[in-house]
């Protein structure tokens, strides 16, 4: 009986898993669809666009639209560089601000009790319940008035007050067991060599999974409510000019889309085996 039940267990788990695995595909595949269909997209030529009812894969692929898109950025008059400089420099200037901001700031709330911290922690939790949209108005007000309008200071400051950083960079410092603080500070390790040694390092997964967040939103946000110099817009606003030129600009609005795509996608790719090494190899207990 004992060895008819251990059979009959291990087969429930081996199908049990069988089941898990395929809903687990099929949920990949769901989600993997919209963008293998946009790279699909970008290859159809203008006809196989314009089907009725349309076609999921292409049947005559083309580079076409790649070819008119890079003829229409060559014809600019301000160099296409210039955008891709903007973008790159932004993204990764707020990226790494955002980071080391939002860092330094978890660090006391999740460390510490002072006065106001409870206060600190619930306003910050209420914040994520509103949409960026929703301080457009205020920032446009105070970048004015600061003169920052129609500069880099506008497309960086706005981006570091948010709060998603803050939070979930203090929810990972939690669980750092205190004892490492207190062998540090008996050691001799001061604040800030206790922050930037030990617990930047145990909460890589946090600032990983931030800096991804981060750079994909910066890299597809166009500035457009704050930037209105040529010079100043980024690769987004550029694409979406291109793109913008009725039925006859669908496949370069495809093919502006993918090239967007590539670098959060590259940047993904390259940080999420550290951030599954990191998640599994970091567990400590008190």
């Amino acid at each position: 009986m004992a060895k008819l039940r251990t059979g009959r267990m291990l087969g429930r788990s081996r199908w049990g898993n069988f089941i898990m695995f395929s809903l687990l595909i099929l949920c990949g595949a769901f989600m993997v669809l919209p963008i293998v269909y946009s790279i699909l997209q970008s290859f159809k030529p203008l006809n196989e666009i314009n089907l009725f009812p349309p076609r999921f894969f292409v049947t005559r692929p083309t580079l076409s639209n790649y070819g008119k898109l890079f003829q229409l950025s060559a014809n600019l008059w301000v160099p296409f560089s210039r955008y891709v400089f903007n973008s790159v420099f932004v993204s990764v200037v707020v990226t790494a601000l955002n980071v080391i901001i939002a860092s330094m700031c978890a660090y006391p709330l999740a460390k510490y009790t002072f006065p106001g911290s409870k206060l600190i922690f619930r306003t910050i939790v209420v914040a994520l319940l509103f949409s960026s949209q929703v301080t457009y108005i205020p920032q446009y007000v105070l970048l004015s008035k600061m003169g920052m309008i129609n500069t880099y200071w506008a497309m960086i400051l706005p981006p570091l007050a948010s709060t998603l950083g803050l939070y979930l960079m203090r929810q990972y410092m939690i669980a750092i067991p205190d004892s490492l603080m207190e062998a540090a500070k008996l050691d001799g390790a001061g604040e800030y060599r206790i922050f930037w040694q030990i617990i930047m390092p145990n909460v890589k997964p946090a600032w990983l999974t931030l800096m991804i967040f981060s750079f994909q939103a910066v890299w597809n946000s166009s500035n457009n409510t704050y930037i209105y110099k040529e010079q100043l817009k980024t690769l987004p606003t550029v694409m979406s000019q291109l793109a913008a030129g009725g039925v006859a600009r669908v496949g370069v609005g495809a093919a502006s889309s993918v090239i967007l795509m590539l670098p959060p996608v590259l940047l993904f790719v390259f940080t999420q085996t550290n951030i599954i090494d990191t998640m599994a190899t970091s567990g400590m207990k008190d």
